[in-house]
């Protein structure tokens, strides 16, 4: 059994686990506040000398879809193996429905786990393979019979249950893993990179699915995933981690359109990136070629100070929009990239590269081609800045 909790988590401290910031607790306000499901607190995992987790927290809400997202090796892993017991932290608290759970076996945790490979027994049926878990007096053979029946109704396999994984496609054989997790009812799902093994389409129709059948169970879940796409298509929030830290915790939206750090900026979604220096009195950032570009908020900086911008493709202006806009730049577009509905126009600006997209449909009439010459604004309210020592 592990320990328990030394002091009840406050209000103020969970407010800022689901932040992404560890604060004074206020025991006072923790008796208002609506308790997690699980806490995460301070948590650390050490391998020999390398440090995967630094000092970890964060609280989920009952019922809540969270997505641990971040490149490989940021611990997003790790960090979902010791929330399942299968690599217990080397210090901090893991709390689950008010139970410390840090030091419990897998075995002694309420959850259930979808892997990347699936891992489903290739010598069982399906059936047999949802129905592998539900033993004991808990599940009598009836009861299991008519919850393995139930699950398979619920992933849209009733017609599967007498034939074998190899039988399956990979959409279906994840639907199995999927209804085998859940065959013990869990309080807690965990998902590791469970739709990184299909093809394209089908992600995405099971990530709909996925999320349908999230919503509908009330289950609460974590997904590992390293698909910004992904996250922010069936996430309630998203966990944005890099080398063992949490960089950002939010919705979706907010993770993409404010995000609070260059890494988290870079990282979600698309993004052009230059280096600039601030003139606080005029409003501008002036560019290392001398390109000044009006700014939104950098009031509180000052003059002269070195900052990292991003800006949206989708938030680059260009052609007669652009060229109405006062103190709008002359850029050289360098590569036209078609993607549907929309093209990607990138573009040299001076020493700056900037990307645009706007609908496919109106290339012809923007005259985009390459080499072209074509006039181009950066929205001020649309920067994204943050300070650097560099």
């Amino acid at each position: 059994m592990g320990q328990p909790l030394r002091r009840q988590v406050g209000a103020a401290e969970l407010m800022a686990m689901r932040s992404g910031t560890v604060v004074a607790a206020d025991g006072a306000a923790a008796r208002q506040a609506e308790a997690p499901y699980l806490v995460v607190r301070q948590v650390a995992k050490s391998f020999g000398t390398f440090a995967a987790l630094h000092r970890v927290s964060l609280a989920i809400d009952p019922g809540e879809f969270v997505a641990f997202l971040g490149p490989s090796g940021c611990g997003k892993t790790t960090l979902l193996r010791a929330i399942a017991g299968l690599d217990p932290p080397s210090s901090g608290t893991i709390t689950q429905a008010g139970r410390d759970i840090t030091a419990l076996p897998p075995e002694q945790r309420d959850f259930g786990i979808v892997f990347q490979s699936y891992a489903l027994f290739p010598n069982l049926t399906v059936a047999r393979n949802i129905a592998y878990g539900l033993r004991g007096r808990a599940w009598p053979r009836d009861r299991a019979k008519e919850r393995v029946a139930e699950l398979l109704v619920t992933v849209g396999l009733p017609e599967q249950a007498d034939k074998y994984p190899a039988q399956l496609s990979g959409g279906q054989q994840q639907r199995v893993a999927l209804a085998r997790a859940l065959a013990n009812e869990p309080g807690l799902l965990l998902l590791d990179e469970p739709l990184s093994a299909l093809d394209a389409i089908v992600r995405v129709y099971l990530r709909q699915e996925l999320r349908s059948l999230q919503r509908r169970l009330g289950v609460t879940t974590i997904m590992v995933t390293h698909d910004q796409e992904e996250a922010m298509s069936v996430s309630d929030r998203i966990v944005v981690m890099s080398q063992g830290r949490i960089e950002q915790i939010g919705t979706p939206e907010e993770v993409y359109r404010r995000p609070t750090s260059p890494f988290v900026a870079g990282f979600v979604g698309r993004s052009s990136h230059f280096n600039a220096k601030v003139d606080t009195p005029a409003g501008m950032l002036v560019t290392r070629d001398g390109l000044r570009i009006e700014a939104r908020g950098i009031e509180r900086l000052l003059y002269g100070q070195p900052v990292e911008v991003f800006v949206r493709p989708e938030d680059v202006r260009i052609g007669p929009e652009a060229s109405v806009t006062p103190r709008h730049l002359e850029g050289q577009v360098v590569h036209v990239e078609f993607m549907g509905a929309l093209a990607r126009i990138s573009l040299e600006v001076g020493r700056l590269r900037l990307d645009s997209d706007v609908p496919a449909g109106m290339l012809g009439a923007l005259g985009a081609f390459v080499g072209a010459a074509l006039p181009v604004a950066l929205p001020p309210e649309s920067l994204m800045i943050f300070p650097t020592d560099v």
